[in-house]
C-alpha cells in the first residue's frame, strides 16, 4: 500500500473566528489525571502536551463541569470557580506552544450525577431513571433551569479567560443534562423545557445564547450530539437533520455527530473491537446535507487513511479519534510524514483506557506502556551493550525484546512454536477479535525492525541458558490452559482445550459440543462455534455452557459482552449456570444443578475453557547462572496482554 502522505487531512479549517491547522480531531476521553478536587497537574498538561505535539490540530478535553468536582467521573476538571483559571492556562499554553487548539467539553453532570463523589442527588428534565447510574433524577424546577443557564455561561466565560480557543457542548446519547433535555426517552415534561422537539431545544439554546453573552459573539462553540439515537422512541435522523439548523441559528459553529444512547447503545459510543468502522459516518454525512458549518465524525476511524477517505468524499470535514491517539498520541505527525506502518495501531480492546477508568483507576493503554507517562524520561541508550535472550514471543516478548534493542542491547527472542504471539494470537481467532492481529503484527513488525533477532522452535533449558551465557534474560513464557484434576474422564478422547480449538484442532466441526467454562474465554469459543444451521449448508449445531458462575463472561468488557450475549442469544446457546461437572463420559457430562443431577448424552465434544496458568519453570534453575532475570507477563501471574506489554517495556528498560 502507498505511503503517499496524506492531502486532505491536513488542510486547514475554520470553526467559526478559530482557524485550526488541519483536521486531527482528539475526541474527549476521561483519564482521572486531575487533583481530586478538580485542578489541573502536570500529568494532564503532558498527556495533553504530547497529542499537540504529534500534530493533532483540535483536542477537545474530557468533560469538564460547570457546576462542582466530581459530579460525573472522580478526578474531573470543572469550571466551575475562577481558582480553577491559572491551572487551566498552563494547560492551554502547552497545546498552543505546539500549534493546537483545545476546547473544553463543558457538561452538568444531571442524572449521571454520582451523590456519592459529589454529595448532591441527580437532576433531570423529568424523573425518569438514568439507567447508566441506577439513581432516578430530581426534576429541575424552572428557576433551578436559569441558575443552570448561567453556570453553563459563567464556565465558558472563564475557559475564554483560561486560553481554550473554544468550548463543546456534550448534548449526546440522551445523556448528562444537555442529551437528556434534548431526547425524547428523557424529556417528559410539559412546560417550555418540554412537549415537542422544539420545546426540548430550549435549554440548549438558551445556554448558547448565555455562553455567547458572556464569552463573546465570536467564541466559538461545537455542539455533540447523536446524529441517531437508535432506540425505539428516541430521535430519529430525520429528527436531527429539523434541528440541526435551529442549533446553527442559534449560534453552534461546528456539529460532532456520534450515535446511539448510553447505556442501551452504548457499544455505538464506545465501539469495541470487530464493530464496523466509522460506523457514525452516515449520520455526519446526513448532518452535512442540512448545515454549511463544518462536522465532526466520530466512532472507530483509527486509519488516517480512512480518515482521508471520509473527509475527501465529503462525508465530514475533520475527524475525531480517542483511543487511538492514547496507542500513538504522533499518529498525525506519522501520517504527515508516510509512516504509516510505524503508528501504533488501536484495537479497540477498552481494556485500558474503558475498563481501568470503569474500576475507577486512571487511564492507560494496552498498546502504548508510556500513556499516561508523557512527563517521564525519555529512553536512554544502555551505558554497557548486553547479549539478551528473551524466552518466549508473545507480546510481552515481543515488547521487551524491541525496547531492549532500541536501547542498543544484542536481543534474541526464543520461541517455542513456529509462530510469534503467544496467547495472543490464539486470542485473535473467535468472532470479531480480528483486531487482535492487528496489534500483534505491529509489534512483530516494530522487534524486526530493531533488528531483534527471533529462533523458532527452540526450547530454552538449563543447559541452553548456559551455553548462550547472556547477560540477562527476560521470561516471557506465557501460560497454558489450567485442566482442572478434579473431574473424572477430563483425559477423555472427546476433551479438547480452547487453545487447540482455535489453532485448527479438528473438533471445529463437531455438531453436540459441551464449554466448561463461562468466563470471556468460555463465551468466545462458544460464539465461535455455534451456529443455528438456517442456511441448509451448514448442518445445525448445539452449543452448551456449563458454568459455576451466576452468568456467562463476566470478565468481558461490558461494551463488547453486550454484543457477545446477542450473538449467543441469536444461535440459541443454552447457558447452565450455577452448574457444577462431576464427570465426563464417553459421549457426554454429567452435571450437578440446583442439587440435582443432570447427565447430557450424545456429546461429540467437551472444551475446557476453565482459564489458564503460568508456565515458568526456569527462574530458579538459572538464577546463579545469569545476572539479570526478569518474568513478565502471564509467566509472572496470568492477567491480560496490557500487563504484559507494560511489564516487558519495562524490563527491556531496566537492563
Amino acid at each position: 500500500m502507498t505511503t503517499k502522505p496524506l492531502e486532505t487531512m491536513f488542510s486547514p479549517i475554520k470553526i467559526g473566528s478559530m482557524e485550526v491547522k488541519n483536521r486531527f480531531v482528539m475526541a474527549p476521553m476521561a483519564t482521572a489525571f486531575c487533583t481530586p478536587d478538580g485542578f489541573v497537574t502536570q500529568q494532564l498538561i503532558d498527556y495533553y502536551g504530547a497529542r499537540a505535539k504529534g500534530q493533532t490540530g483540535l483536542i477537545i478535553t474530557e468533560v469538564v463541569s460547570v457546576v462542582g468536582t466530581s459530579s460525573y467521573m472522580p478526578h474531573q476538571m470543572t469550571l466551575c470557580d475562577d481558582k480553577y483559571i491559572p491551572g487551566l492556562k498552563q494547560l492551554t499554553d502547552e497545546i498552543h506552544s505546539h500549534g493546537g487548539r483545545i476546547a473544553p467539553q463543558i457538561i452538568h453532570g444531571g442524572g449521571e450525577n454520582w451523590e456519592i463523589l459529589s454529595g448532591h442527588k441527580s437532576v433531570g428534565p423529568s424523573t425518569v431513571l438514568s439507567r447508566g447510574m441506577g439513581e432516578v433524577p430530581v426534576e429541575l424546577s424552572i428557576e433551578e433551569i436559569e441558575k443552570i443557564i448561567e453556570q453553563f455561561g459563567d464556565a465558558a466565560k472563564r475557559a475564554r479567560e483560561a486560553g481554550f480557543d473554544c468550548v463543546e457542548l456534550h448534548a449526546a446519547h440522551a445523556h448528562l443534562l444537555l442529551g437528556a433535555f434534548m431526547s425524547p426517552l428523557r424529556n417528559k415534561r410539559f412546560d417550555e423545557y418540554g412537549g415537542s422537539i422544539e420545546a426540548r431545544l430550549t435549554l440548549p439554546l438558551k445556554v448558547i445564547k448565555n455562553i455567547k453573552k458572556k464569552a463573546g459573539e465570536d467564541y466559538p462553540i461545537i455542539l455533540r450530539t447523536s446524529g441517531d439515537e437508535l432506540l425505539d422512541g428516541g430521535r430519529t435522523l430525520q429528527e436531527t437533520q429539523y434541528i440541526i439548523p435551529i442549533l446553527a441559528d442559534a449560534g453552534i459553529d461546528a456539529f460532532h455527530i456520534s450515535g446511539g444512547v448510553y447505556p442501551d447503545q452504548f457499544w455505538r459510543i464506545i465501539p469495541p473491537m470487530g464493530t464496523p468502522m466509522a460506523s457514525n459516518v452516515p449520520y455526519a454525512a446526513a448532518v452535512k446535507e442540512v448545515t454549511d458549518l463544518p462536522v465532526i465524525a466520530v466512532g472507530r476511524i483509527h486509519s488516517p487513511r480512512l480518515a482521508e477517505h471520509i473527509v475527501k468524499r465529503g462525508q465530514a470535514d475533520m475527524i475525531a479519534m480517542g483511543r487511538p491517539l492514547l496507542a500513538d498520541p504522533d499518529l498525525p505527525k506519522k501520517a504527515q510524514e508516510g509512516k504509516f506502518d510505524d503508528i501504533t495501531p488501536c484495537i479497540s480492546c477498552g481494556i485500558g483506557c474503558v475498563q481501568t477508568r470503569k474500576e475507577m483507576n486512571p487511564m492507560t493503554c494496552l498498546m502504548n506502556p508510556t500513556m499516561g507517562k508523557e512527563g517521564e524520561p525519555t529512553i536512554e541508550p544502555a551505558k554497557k551493550p548486553k547479549k539478551v535472550m528473551v524466552v518466549g514471543g508473545g507480546p510481552g516478548g515481543l515488547s521487551a525484546a524491541r525496547m531492549a534493542s532500541l536501547r542498543g542491547h544484542d536481543v534474541t527472542i526464543y520461541e517455542k512454536t513456529s509462530k510469534l504471539g503467544g496467547q495472543f494470537r490464539i486470542a485473535a481467532v473467535p468472532p470479531f477479535k480480528q483486531d487482535i492481529a492487528i496489534g500483534l503484527k505491529h509489534l512483530v513488525n516494530q522487534a524486526k525492525k530493531t533488528e531483534v533477532k527471533i529462533e523458532y522452535n527452540t526450547e530454552v533449558t538449563k543447559e541452553f541458558v548456559e551455553n548462550k551465557k547472556p547477560d540477562a534474560v527476560i521470561l516471557a513464557t506465557g501460560s497454558v490452559p489450567f485442566v482442572p484434576g478434579d473431574i473424572p474422564g477430563i483425559d477423555k478422547e472427546i476433551v479438547v482445550g480452547v487453545d487447540e480449538l482455535l489453532d485448527g484442532h479438528p473438533a471445529q466441526g463437531c455438531r453436540n459440543i459441551i464449554v466448561l467454562g463461562g468466563g470471556m474465554a468460555g463465551g468466545e469459543i462458544a460464539d465461535f462455534l455455534a451456529d443455528r444451521g438456517d442456511n441448509l449448508a451448514i448442518q445445525r449445531k448445539s452449543v452448551t455452557i456449563v458454568t459455576k458462575k451466576d452468568d456467562v463472561a463476566l470478565n468481558l468488557l461490558q461494551e463488547a459482552r453486550a454484543l457477545l450475549m446477542q450473538r449467543l442469544r441469536n444461535k440459541d446457546v443454552k447457558l447452565l449456570t450455577r452448574t457444577e461437572t462431576k464427570k465426563i463420559l464417553d459421549d457426554g457430562v454429567v452435571l450437578s444443578r440446583n442439587g440435582e443431577d443432570l447427565t447430557i448424552n450424545n456429546v461429540d465434544c467437551v472444551v475446557i475453557a476453565r482459564g489458564v496458568k503460568k508456565l515458568e519453570n526456569l527462574s530458579s534453575k538459572i538464577e546463579n547462572i545469569v545476572p539479570e532475570i526478569y518474568v513478565i507477563g502471564d509467566a509472572k501471574e496470568p492477567r491480560y496482554a496490557l500487563q504484559a506489554i507494560a511489564e516487558g517495556y519495562d524490563a527491556g528498560c531496566k537492563i
